[in-house]
């Protein structure tokens, strides 16, 4: 199958690697310049509207204002008639519904597959994918999930259904982040080292794939992104635009929402969202301030 790709990140370069070994043709996009060895079997393509021209077309990029500019701006539901587009992008209720209405009006196929997993987890193709949209749009795209997926979720005909949870799993990863930290705040104050802590709460109360990750980054202070601040950051901040639009005010998210913007006003932003733990665990000082400077100044 052809297939369309925009935005090869590190995680869209991750799959549509993977979907060049399951034997597609993959026409792919992305802003700035990418190197041909980096993404080998993929076809490099110069406008966004070239990767269009498909059966399918994946897009991972980075937030609504992007998909606006490079999908919608830019006229491209026009130019591909019967085409079926999936947003693998983490992106907001509201504009998840704007885009379902736009793909029908225009004659699209429209998937919502936001995904749960790191790059090196996106390399294995391993992800789990969130998918919901109608269920013929789905049933003909699922054959691509499968080389990406170590299981695609089916959630139902309301694409915004995917993007809610996708937010949501995010806001309680945060919120497992920020426990583990205070947890540890307390702990540390009587001189429990934190991985006896730790092991502890994996071996009784807390096993689970996040607290295991998060709990060991925690340990090893070691905050290089496999999620950014930054971009944890702007999943916060829609997950608390779907909760105002349903008038209700979530308590949790606001304070994970708060230690996110206080680590990425703090120059964070490009480290692991887990740096939120280091600075709850600090008191809100920046981890190291003079490193954040001398990294500015290089």
């Amino acid at each position: 199958m052809q297939i369309g790709f925009i935005g090869l990140g590190s995680m869209g370069s991750a799959m549509a690697i993977n979907l060049v070994k399951a034997g597609h043709d993959v026409r792919a996009w992305n802003r700035s310049k990418v190197a041909q060895d980096s993404v080998p079997g993929v076809t490099l393509v110069e406008f966004a509207a070239d990767a269009f021209q498909a059966d399918a077309v994946f897009t991972m990029l980075s937030d609504d204002a992007v998909i606006r500019e490079v999908v919608l701006d830019a006229g491209l539901l026009a130019s591909a008639p019967g085409l079926t587009h999936i947003v693998t992008s983490t992106i907001s209720v509201a504009f998840a519904r704007e885009l379902e209405l736009l793909h029908e009006e225009a004659g699209l196929g429209y998937v919502s597959a936001p995904v749960l997993g790191r790059p090196n987890v996106a390399a294995r193709g391993q992800l789990n994918i969130l998918a919901a949209g109608k269920a013929n749009a789905v049933a003909a795209i699922e054959p691509l999930l499968a080389p990406l997926s170590k299981k695609v979720w089916k959630l139902g005909e309301n694409p915004a259904r995917a993007n809610a949870a996708k937010l949501a799993c995010n806001m309680m990863i945060a919120m497992a982040i920020e426990a583990m930290a205070e947890g540890v705040v307390l702990t540390e104050s009587v001189g429990l080292e934190r991985a006896d802590f730790f092991e502890l709460i994996l071996g009784t109360l807390f096993s689970g794939r996040a607290y295991e990750s998060y709990s060991a980054q925690i340990t090893e202070r070691s905050f290089e992104p496999g999620f950014k601040a930054k971009l944890a950051l702007k999943d916060m901040r829609l997950a608390t635009e779907a909760s105002n639009e349903i008038g209700r005010t979530l308590p949790m998210l606001e304070a994970v929402r708060e230690g996110l913007d206080q680590a990425v006003l703090a120059g964070f932003g490009e480290k692991d969202w887990s740096i939120m733990a280091d600075m709850t665990v600090r008191g809100g000082d920046s981890m190291a301030s003079s490193e954040t400077n001398s990294e500015t100044n290089q």
